[in-house]
């Protein structure tokens, strides 16, 4: 496999009002705006989408409103609400224990934004942002830490996708167990698995357009909620595989840098793009690489850029 090469940046984005946000997501703006579905181009799927984030999210909704006016794009409100965006589908394996949360992240790596954002919209948090402002993975400074993977089942419905609900969380929650609570009300477009973590607990939930939200037995999670997983899924995600590994391995950032926790099937939108290691509880991220690693704080946010090399596991 040829070499891959990827640039990473961290930037603080404050409240969002300072121009620095939107400086950096106007020129992503065309790739954004492909993410919308035709409903949400209509007058009428615009207003369900606010009406929508309204009734679910309304702590956010302030937010909402100040960034699409720094934004300022036709049908920005619309894509900020993340409820009208095309279903998207990535791999990733995750664990939560002994208050750390470790995740691998894999897709197709130009489709991923790459940037670590420190914010302060209601609070601060930290986390890989995709999607304007929703998050792959973050942490607050509760020492709250989320992080998603694709749920393996191509169903859809109404609903947000799965990054604005974790920003969401992160926002408004301190602990895993008030998060469960709030995730249990909120509508999700296609199935997820959520892996929550706080000093004293951690947890993997699924969730969808079709089921109730369900914990698993154990705070791991790669691309499947049901079993038996059929057999052309497990052979394209090796998902239960990877979900043994990482039961097996625990929390451990060595593992998640080899096969088959290390993907690379970067044509098939599966390979790893970033190992995340939170510590919130010491307010830390750590990213790792095959060759690299940054380490992020909110006691030392450095903002800036690292080119690193992908497809190359330990």
């Amino acid at each position: 496999m040829s070499e891959l090469r990827k640039t990473f940046r961290a930037i603080d984005i404050g409240d969002g009002t300072d121009g620095r946000w939107a400086t950096h997501i106007r020129p992503m703006w065309p790739l954004a705006e492909s993410w919308m579905t035709q409903e949400s181009r209509t007058p009428e799927g615009a207003a369900r989408a606010r009406q929508l984030f309204e009734t679910h999210l309304p702590e956010l909704v302030p937010v909402l409103d100040r960034l699409a006016g720094q934004l300022d794009r036709p049908g920005g409100e619309t894509f900020l609400t993340l409820a009208t965006l095309r279903p998207f589908f990535s791999g990733c394996t995750q664990i939560g224990a002994d208050g750390t949360l470790l995740r691998n992240y894999d897709f197709a790596p130009d489709d991923c934004e790459g940037t670590i954002v420190r914010s302060h919209f209601l609070r601060p948090v930290i986390g890989m942002q995709d999607g304007g402002w929703g998050l792959l993975d973050g942490m607050n400074d509760a020492g709250l830490a989320v992080s998603l993977t694709f749920g393996g089942r191509f169903v859809h419905g109404p609903g947000f996708a799965i990054l604005i609900v974790l920003r969401y969380l992160l926002e408004t929650c301190d602990t895993v167990d008030q998060a469960v609570a709030k995730l249990r009300t909120v509508p999700i477009a296609i199935p997820q698995n959520v892996t929550l973590v706080d000093r004293e607990r951690a947890v993997t939930v699924h969730v969808g357009p079709d089921i109730p939200l369900t914990e698993t037995p154990d705070a791991c999670a790669a691309n499947h909620q049901h079993l038996p997983v059929p057999e052309e899924q497990e052979r394209f995600s090796r998902t239960q595989e990877r979900l043994h590994t990482i039961r097996a391995a625990g929390p451990d950032v060595a593992a998640m840098l080899k096969p088959p926790l290390y993907q690379t099937a970067y044509d098939e939108g599966l390979g790893t793009v970033y190992t995340a290691h939170y510590r919130p509880a010491e307010g830390r991220l750590t990213c790792y690489w095959p060759n690299d690693s940054w380490e992020q704080s909110f006691a030392r946010f450095t903002p800036g850029s690292r080119t690193v090399t992908l497809g190359q596991p330990t």
